[in-house]
């Protein structure tokens, strides 16, 4: 790892060949191999800290200039991976299943066996189904010590007739589930008049991307061929006979524990209007209903080489490709081949990443955290600060989708995207992240040799302002496609605000910014729109404040986490602690949260409830979030800020790296997701910072 463009890929080599390639500290590092990185000069303040910080950071850059890193925490990413696997025929390698394996041992709940939704919930049907039949794929006696602990949880909370829909739909692609016990989701949705509110393409791209493929399974009743290990399974996971199970009374038997979002009287209608149908489906619209279906799968695929928006689209992707173009086909093949990009090897074995990787989301806040700080202006680092600009460079999209308007696709060229540009989204957070760090590196470089130049720079903020929503805020793919009564129709069970693309604090945040810094360096290109695009987004922003004081995150944890964000987008119209009480009370709020050591720590639930619930140990990243937020509203008093940059040195271990503590990201509310990167990029930043700040303060 990694292949120069961004990719990760883990290879497994003999012990002989081991002995001519050693592993790097790039390696080592993410699977717990001691590095042996030297000992730093202590360090005397925040600033030496900081250095100290990515003195260590700059040896897990890779040669292409990018920061490989995990990007995993969900639990219901690699039973995905492991199924469409087996029913596909799709070879695992042997030591990979040996890691997955591990990996599911030491991440099962340590009291009941279980699994939750992610590493860091409580044991679910959702989580403890799945993965108890994904180690059972993977080769697990039924008698292991840790299945049968996790068989009783199992039949503790019902059996498996109570898991959510997602995990009902694989559960019946293995052939361990019966389709009728599935609420229909028939492919014919995608033949409806696109002006009909409800039109799938009005959906957010992560949920229309998943019930597309969806449908088509649904469409057919695709099932795995009965053996001996799927038999055994229908009498494993159930607490009654498989075969008295009544199927249809399961559609919407969800187990409490699992429940998020309960079914509202209108999805109930809905589930019945589509039930009457599928009672007497016509032929002929069910297979104009499965060709529009797979035409948009094969665009998807197109555009994205086969890696396709996320994992869990993809191998329901490739499922479908591999039943209508068979096993030997092109398609099928190269899914086979892009499945690895998914797949991380990290300390407690292999895991499956949310996509694949956070690749531009990670080089963008480190390369501003050097920036802003001056440790970038350090001789030792400048050589890595242009291998992070070279990456950046190559990362750029530079035109549009293959299939664009015909696949319900944004304009990307001139965006970033969250991971590579292989994978092909834009992300209007990203694209914005993305242009600031590229603006900082090259700021002090001759026009002649600034590898971005100002056009494709012109390019990214034609694609921020058309991405703003009426509302003033940004969305994450998209602008919004439907009113937020959508939820209504939510059929996930388990991820709330999964159905229309929202505005987010953060999200309107980086891209407001972005134009802010574009505007300073060129001033001349679209700048009475990038004014107005920056009025309409402060008023956003203050219609988003919640009445504790905070902004509610989103992609992070979670008003620590947005309310940075927040307090930058109000910086930049001069709105500070002294003269605005929007800045005021969110500061107050942070100050109330700080703790005796000087640190915050909000815990992942603050995402699924709403309101602060504090971890049971402070953390160092949302220490460094809070720190900044408060520099952002220019916090006037020393104490919190000197506390806050204590406690963070304190952590710090003498290579200059920090430990690993909780998880730092969420998505739809409910699911914790990990940036480990973070830990680096946001204290380097909050410690070089408070460094210069405190010295304004006397």
């Amino acid at each position: 790892m990694p292949d120069g463009l961004g990719d990760h890929h883990w290879h497994y080599i003999s012990e002989k060949a081991a002995k001519a390639k050693k592993q790097r500290v790039l390696e080592k590092y993410w699977i717990g191999e001691p590095v042996k990185a030297k000992k730093l000069p202590r360090a005397t303040n925040a600033f030496d800290a900081a250095k100290n910080g990515y003195t260590f950071y700059k040896l897990l850059q890779a040669p292409d200039g990018h920061w490989p890193g995990e990007y995993s925490g969900p639990h219901f990413l690699l039973p995905g991976y492991i199924i469409g696997s087996y029913v596909t025929g799709a070879p695992i390698k042997e030591e990979e299943r040996l890691e997955m394996v591990r990996w599911l041992f030491l991440r099962a709940h340590p009291e009941d066996g279980g699994w939750g939704i992610h590493v860091e919930g409580k044991s679910t049907v959702f989580g403890t189904v799945l993965n108890y039949v994904t180690l059972r794929l993977l080769g697990v006696d039924a008698e292991h010590p840790i299945m049968i602990k996790a068989r009783g949880t199992i039949h503790k909370l019902g059996g498996a007739t109570g898991i959510p829909a997602w995990g009902k739909f694989w559960l019946s692609v293995l052939n361990v589930y019966d389709w009728e016990g599935n609420n229909p989701i028939p492919p014919e949705l995608w033949l409806l008049p696109e002006w009909l509110p409800i039109h799938p393409y009005r959906w957010w791209i992560h949920t229309r991307n998943v019930y597309m493929p969806m449908s088509y399974l649904y469409g057919i009743r695709y099932k795995a061929e009965e053996n001996d290990l799927i038999l055994a399974l229908r009498q494993e996971i159930y607490t009654e006979p498989y075969g008295s199970i009544d199927w249809p009374a399961q559609r919407n038997n969800v187990a409490a524990i699992d429940t998020y979002v309960p079914h509202t009287r209108v999805l109930d209608g809905l589930f019945s209007i589509l039930g009457v149908y599928e009672g007497c489906a016509i032929p002929p619209l069910r297979r104009a209903g499965l060709d529009f279906v797979y035409d948009q799968i094969k665009k998807e695929d197109e555009n994205t080489s086969y890696q396709d928006l996320g994992p869990v689209n993809k191998m329901m992707n490739l499922i479908v490709r591999h039943y209508v173009d068979g096993p030997e086909s092109v398609a099928f093949k190269e899914h086979v081949k892009r499945r690895q990009d998914f797949l991380w090897l990290g300390v407690d074995g292999m895991m499956m990443c949310g996509t694949n990787g956070s690749q531009l989301w990670d080089i963008a806040f480190i390369s501003q955290a050097l920036a802003e700080t001056g440790v970038g202006d350090l001789e030792e680092n400048r050589e890595s600060m242009m291998r992070a600009l070279e990456w950046l460079d190559h990362a750029q999209m530079q035109s549009n989708p293959l299939h664009f308007k015909s696949a319900y696709r944004e304009a990307t060229k001139g965006a970033w995207p969250f991971s590579t540009k292989t994978q092909g989204y834009v992300v209007s957070d990203c694209a914005a992240e993305g242009m600031k760090a590229v603006l900082y590196l090259q700021e002090n470089l001759p026009v002649k040799e600034r590898p971005i130049s100002e056009r494709r720079l012109c390019d990214t903020v034609d694609i921020l302002l058309d991405m703003q929503n009426s509302t003033g805020g940004w969305a994450s793919y998209e602008r919004r496609r439907a009113p937020m009564a959508l939820e209504l129709i939510n059929p996930s069970e388990v991820f709330g605000d999964i159905m229309v693309d929202v505005d987010y604090p953060e999200c309107t945040t980086s891209a407001i910014t972005a134009l802010s810094h574009f505007r300073k360096h060129y001033p001349n290109y679209r700048a009475n729109e990038i004014e107005a695009a920056k009025k309409r987004a402060v008023d956003y922003i203050h219609n988003a404040q919640d009445a504790n004081g905070a902004w509610l995150g989103r992609w992070g944890i979670c008003f620590t986490y947005a309310t940075m964000f927040a307090l930058e987008s109000l910086s930049l119209v001069g709105e500070t602690y002294e003269n605005s009480e929007s800045v005021r009370r969110a500061c107050d709020l942070l100050i109330s949260k700080q703790r005796e050591d000087g640190g915050w720590g909000e815990s992942w639930e603050t995402c699924e409830k709403l309101e602060w619930i504090e971890h049971e140990n402070t953390q160092v990243v949302q220490t460094a979030w809070a720190g900044l937020a408060l520099m952002y509203a220019n916090y006037p008093h020393r104490a919190p800020l000197q506390r806050a940059a204590e406690l963070i040195i304190s952590r710090q271990l003498p290579d200059g790296s920090w430990p690993q503590e909780a998880i730092e990201g969420v998505f739809n509310k409910t699911v914790a997701i990990a940036y480990p990167n973070f830990k680096f990029s946001f204290t380097i930043w909050m410690l070089g910072k408070v460094h210069l700040y405190l010295k304004t303060l006397g």
